[in-house]
């Protein structure tokens, strides 16, 4: 079959590709950014959600949609049109083509009084309304041979030193699916008619708590136990809250809210359905040893938002001195420099508001990557600028231009854990 993967740039969507892919199926991977899927050899759309779309040229030649757009947070505008606007658009277009069938992946837990949860039921009921043949699948909490969101957030939390962080007293139920037995789900789906009209929910067989998952993980990465260091659910909130304003990922007041909702499905069903015998937590674990790049990522996840802080208060403190600190404390250490006092104190006030400008950014989490090149291009600008003109501020005591350079390493390895797809 060729099948049209919406979202297919996503960890759940990579997953579907590849799989479909695997198994002889044509694959057209859709997203906001294709790049990288179009260097994996898949035939590409390019979509931004939030934008109208030629869906009927998008659809050429389909068979069926898989459709594994979503997001976890998002301005209210833009969470409608990623869950149910786009979509309806594309099911719209999908039967005026003549297509077979819709395959929706949605996300248990849908009770729950948050934006998230209200959009993926107006997704639900918008692709029911479609008039195609609709399957929609409700995954439990989905982990993998890569992880991504939520699965990183707790590896990161098992790889932590001394203790090991939990909401309340960890004792939250999850039935983790590996990401590839619910593409297999969605292969079924998409090759036969057995589960059409049905809204199943993948999950494994085995259910484990909060604890136990993160005592798990820390094992599988070849950590010492740790003490478990309880959070009370008002301060989870607090950080979940805290986390939305600083556009801190899967640290956000939806994740907290859903995780208090429940994370588990119906197993028995899953399994009656679809005759399928996914993977367990525990086989996953097994399965597999933990390698490098598993530790590596586990302990610099929570790293990254530190060092985005760290970032943004250099450049705050530097902003702040370059437009407050008096001439005279700083022209004496530019006497070899041919240029005016005026000009250098122009210049220096300049600098500071490209400086205060680069604060606020990281503090509103703006094209990261993109201002961490910025960044790297203003340090290396200033170093090499004031090493070529006063060469003696190489041989400050305290530093002076040396210190830029571990300080752009620094923003470097900065623009490496920002570019998560």
């Amino acid at each position: 079959m060729h099948i049209f993967l919406l979202g297919a740039d996503g960890f759940i969507g990579r997953h579907i590709a590849t799989h479909l892919r695997q198994h002889g199926h044509h694959v057209t991977a859709s997203a906001r950014r294709v790049s990288a899927l179009t260097q994996m050899g898949f035939a590409t759309f390019q979509a931004d959600l939030t934008k109208p779309v030629n869906w009927a040229e998008a659809l050429k030649g389909c068979d069926a949609i898989v459709n594994a757009a979503g997001l976890l947070n998002g301005s209210e505008a833009q969470m409608q049109a990623v869950h149910s606007a786009a979509p309806a658009a594309l099911y719209a277009a999908a039967k005026q083509v003549g297509l077979q069938k819709i395959i929706l992946i949605s996300a248990v837990g849908l009770k729950a009084d948050t934006p998230f949860a209200r959009h993926r039921r107006e997704g639900e009921a918008v692709a029911l309304a479609a008039g195609l043949p609709t399957v929609i699948l409700r995954p439990s909490m989905m982990l993998g041979e890569t992880s991504y969101g939520g699965s990183s957030l707790m590896r990161a939390l098992a790889a932590m030193p001394f203790a090991t962080p939990m909401v309340g007293k960890g004792e939250q139920k999850f039935d983790p699916i590996h990401a590839d037995d619910l593409a297999a789900t969605v292969r079924q789906a998409l090759e036969t008619r057995a589960l059409d009209g049905q809204t199943l929910s993948p999950c494994g067989p085995e259910r484990v708590t909060q604890a136990n998952m993160l005592a798990a993980m820390r094992a599988w990465l070849g950590r010492a136990p740790a003490r478990a260091l309880h959070l009370p659910l008002p301060m989870a909130h607090a950080m979940g809250w805290l986390g939305d304003k600083l556009k801190l990922g899967p640290i956000s007041a939806a994740a907290v809210k859903q995780l208090e909702t429940g994370v588990t499905a119906d197993y028995a069903a899953f399994a009656k359905a679809t005759s399928q015998q996914p993977r367990g937590f525990s086989d996953m674990l097994s399965n597999r040893p933990a390698g490098t790049q598993d530790l590596w990522h586990a302990r610099l996840y929570l790293l990254r938002p530190l060092i985005r802080f760290a970032l943004m208060f250099m450049w705050l403190l530097s902003g702040l001195v370059g437009l407050f600190l008096p001439p005279e404390r700083f022209l004496d250490g530019l006497s070899g420099v041919p240029l005016s006092g005026q000009a250098l104190t122009m210049a220096a006030r300049g600098a500071g508001l490209i400086d205060l400008a680069i604060a606020f950014g990281l503090l509103a989490a703006w094209r990261l990557p993109r201002l961490a090149l910025f960044q790297l291009a203003m340090v290396g600008g200033y170093t090499l600028a004031f090493g070529l003109i006063a060469p003696a501020l190489w041989l400050e005591p305290y530093g002076g231009l040396l210190k830029n350079i571990p300080v752009l390493c620094l923003i470097w390895v900065h623009m490496i854990l920002e570019e998560e797809r």
